[in-house]
């Protein structure tokens, strides 16, 4: 959270490092691939989460359009919505498969699931709308991988949803989904195309 809060040039340097320094202590213990959310019997009984995922997407889009909210995807070009949904699947293996873990190890299940949802939420601050949406999605994304251990299926469902929010709720008050430094850093004709980890960009 320390590196959303950087200059941009900061970030560049120093988020891939603290980013990835977290793949390499869960792949250093040499876990089983159900134990990291990626056992095909996960995915198959989780499933029905994507559907459920795009029926709130398409719900949403009809309450923005009605609302006169709804607008295009800033950068809505393959390369920019393929890399925020891989990022989105690698938020969810930094919250299940490094975080989760070690806060069950000090608290109950439920506490943990509550404190993982406020770490995440917070690390979406100061764009408090999407620090409320991240705190919900936070928690039910938890508790589904408690019950699925499916990573990717949450990956995907999250990328799915974000997007939705990009287009659902003004820019006025999101700032293309800028966090950290960046959020207030946003200026409406000079915003910068989202740049994965760290909030200097938008989508």
């Amino acid at each position: 959270m320390v590196i959303l809060w950087l200059p941009t040039r900061d970030q560049v340097i120093f988020g891939p490092i603290v980013m990835l320094a977290p793949l390499g202590l869960v792949l250093a213990q040499k876990p089983a691939l159900g134990e990291l959310g990626l056992h095909w019997r996960g995915l198959i009984s989780s499933l029905w989460i994507l559907p459920a995922a795009a029926a709130l997407a398409i719900a949403g889009i009809s309450l923005a359009s009605a609302a006169g909210t709804l607008h295009d995807l800033y950068k809505a070009d393959l390369a920019h919505v393929g890399g925020y949904v891989l990022w989105t699947i690698y938020q969810q293996f930094l919250l299940q498969d490094y975080f989760m873990p070690r806060l069950t190890r000090l608290f109950s299940s439920d506490a943990a699931i509550a404190l993982a949802a406020v770490l995440f939420a917070a690390a979406h601050l100061p764009n408090v709308v999407l620090t409320v949406a991240t705190l919900a999605w936070g928690a039910v994304s938890c508790a589904l991988f408690r019950r699925y251990r499916s990573l990717l299926v949450l990956g995907l469902a999250q990328g799915l949803l974000g997007l939705c929010f990009a287009v659902c709720v003004p820019d006025v008050l999101v700032h293309h989904m800028r966090v950290g430094l960046g959020y207030w850093h946003y200026h409406p004709q000079a915003a910068g195309h989202y740049s994965g980890y760290h909030g200097a960009g938008g989508k």
